[in-house]
């Protein structure tokens, strides 16, 4: 975080009043999300609701209609490209899956942001690479490809190659999708040790609401473009708004539509 920021004490993530739209299809229509530093803030929402277009919109990826979107104390919508890639060193990805690199070995897919944004010794990006697979306790992994791992494995070599480069944030994109209860439980502690031993910044994108309420700090429910509910996990718990009853409880029927929204169905059923 620049000097500036943080006399001002502004939030490391800041997104304000944030209007977005991919054609006719809004996304966002002043979406508000402030994250603080050294937090676990947690993105909740159903499907389709833009989790991971905030994702996006964070790193740059995309630019929003309106609105602000500061990283850093950085408007990112205006910063020049080499002042983006900068800011993205600072950050970590775990991307949904673990997008592996399926022809590189474990310990080729960690070390490859190294090797792409560094030119250290090969003796020492060993001892790093393999310092960051012990963190996650996949050490002896090194030596294997993508398709020898498990599922919850894969996670974990995702995670160490997204904070081989020592960020100040890390994102998780939907990071306990396809994982059993065991591999669960091991994510979150490492999200939760590597929060407090790296003082990273963690931004967890998810619709897990028990994973999400043992490990966050803060928690954000969008729906229908918006914030409709924030604070602590607890908190949303006893909200009593029927959307975020509907989500905590899992219930079918309620103000989130199941449906995409469509013209009439017969109407179409009966189109020659």
């Amino acid at each position: 975080m620049n000097k500036q920021a943080e006399e001002s004490g502004e939030a490391l993530i800041d997104v304000r009043d944030v209007h977005y739209a991919i054609g006719t299809h809004t996304v966002f229509s002043g979406l508000n999300v402030r994250v603080a530093q050294g937090s676990i803030t947690a993105i909740m929402g159903p499907s389709g609701t833009g989790k991971t277009t905030l994702l996006r919109l964070i790193m740059g990826q995309v630019r929003p209609q309106s609105g602000q979107v500061r990283v850093f104390g950085q408007d990112v919508p205006s910063l020049a490209r080499t002042e983006l890639y900068a800011l993205r060193q600072r950050v970590g990805m775990l991307f949904q899956n673990g997008a592996l690199l399926t022809g590189m070995s474990v310990f080729d897919n960690v070390a490859f942001p190294v090797r792409e944004h560094a030119r250290l010794p090969e003796a020492v990006l060993r001892e790093l690479v393999l310092m960051k697979l012990q963190a996650v306790g996949l050490r002896g992994a090194a030596g294997l490809m993508p398709s020898e791992l498990s599922g919850g494995m894969a996670r974990r070599v995702a995670l160490a190659r997204a904070i081989v480069m020592d960020p100040e944030v890390l994102l998780y994109d939907e990071p306990f999708v396809g994982l059993d209860p065991i591999s669960k439980g091991v994510i979150l502690r490492l999200i939760q040790s590597l929060n407090r031993a790296m003082k990273i910044t963690s931004v967890l994108v998810s619709h897990d609401v028990t994973e999400i309420s043992r490990i966050a700090d803060q928690t954000y429910l969008i729906a229908g473009g918006k914030v409709v509910a924030e604070g602590s996990p607890a908190a949303l718990e006893q909200d009593g708004t029927a959307v975020v009853k509907q989500f905590i409880s899992g219930a079918p029927d309620g103000p989130v539509p199941f449906h995409y929204p469509a013209g009439d169905y017969f109407t179409q059923l009966l189109q020659r």
